[in-house]
Parts: C-alpha cells; structure tokens; sequence
C-alpha cells in the first residue's frame, strides 16, 4: 500500500483536493483534526499540556484553544515543545489507522507535514500550491473573523510554499484557474495501479 503525504501552506485548498480523493474511495488521515481529538482526549497529551502550560488549559468542555494559542502561538519555543507533545502522539495514531487500511493507496493530510517530520514515514508527498492573493481570498471567506494582519501571521508561521514546492514529489496547482480533477483523476490512476 502506497501512502502518500497531502500538505501545503493555508488557504491551498488541501482538504478539497483530499475530499476529491475521497470521493474517488481513497482513505484519509487528517493529521490536523487527529490532533484537534488527541489533544482533547488524550491522556498523555493532556498531562505534557497541563506540564507545561498549566491547568487552565483545559476547563469542562476539554481544551481551552484560546487560552494555549495566546501562551504559544507568541513563543517560537513554546510551539515547539507543544508540537514535540502532540507531533509523536499523531504519529502512533496514524500508525494505528494506516494498519485498519487495505486500499492500494491512502493519503495522510497535515499542514505541517515538512515542519512536523511526519513526511519520513510516507513514501511521497503531493504539495497542494495556490497563489498568495488566491489563499488570502479563500481564508476570508472561510475566516471572515480574521484580519489579514492575522492571516500574514499565520502563514509567516508554515514552511515558504517554494520550500515545500522543491521538496515535493507531486505539486497539484489549485490556483482557481486550473482544473483541478483532472490532476487529481491523474494521480488516482497512477496511485490505485501501485505506480509513483
């Protein structure tokens, strides 16, 4: 079984094409939302949170996202070690999942797939790119409560798009001007005959 990486910068349009994917009976782990879970339901994650960054971080409805994204999201190093929390824990749980496959490719979908080294473990990576001015449209309309100071910021923070791009072993170009499902049905093929 294949296993390929989807990642690329926010607002590219990575869980569209992975839902295009699924459309054609591919299995996705989405590293992002496992994440999101584990973080709220785990309990060596909540102990290495709790550690760190104090109780606060969870009230009675599980994590407190606010709260930990305003002490982290400031500190480079506090990313860091929240991301040396959860990165491994994800890791073992799409371990996990992948086992439960038996499809002749499955894909893994995560933003900071480079940054997070989960890449190693695939056998590629497919680097989903838009233009900038294309991104930042499509996280307003997604995000309409973000400024686009806030937006910079939270792009500023992901690995340059032309780092991911020369890392990549497939690029899919989702800049709203081409058609998109005919490089998607082109990699399906190729991955459901075992083929990179």
């Amino acid at each position: 079984m294949l296993q390929i990486g989807i990642t690329g910068g926010i607002g590219t349009g990575k869980s569209l094409v992975c839902a295009m994917f699924a459309e054609l009976g591919a299995p996705i782990y989405d590293a992002d939302t496992a994440a999101r879970e584990l973080m709220n339901n785990d309990p060596t994650i909540k102990e290495g949170v709790i550690k760190h960054f104090g109780a606060e971080c969870y009230n009675s409805d599980g994590l407190n996202r606010a709260y930990l994204a305003k002490i982290v999201f400031s500190d480079s190093q506090k990313v860091k070690v929240l991301n040396g929390i959860v990165h491994p824990r994800v890791g073992e749980h799409y371990v996990q999942w992948r086992e439960s496959q038996t499809a002749p490719y499955i894909l893994k979908e995560a933003a900071l797939m480079y940054e997070s080294g989960s890449w190693e473990m695939l056998d590629k990576v497919a680097v989903v790119t838009a233009p900038l001015p294309v991104r930042l449209e499509r996280i307003r309309r997604r995000d309409p409560h973000r400024t686009e100071a806030e937006i910079l910021g939270i792009i500023s923070k992901q690995m340059p798009e032309d780092q991911k791009i020369a890392r990549a072993d497939y690029l899919i170009n989702n800049d709203g001007e081409t058609p998109l499902q005919p490089q998607i049905m082109a990699l399906h093929q190729r991955w459901a005959q075992g083929q990179f």
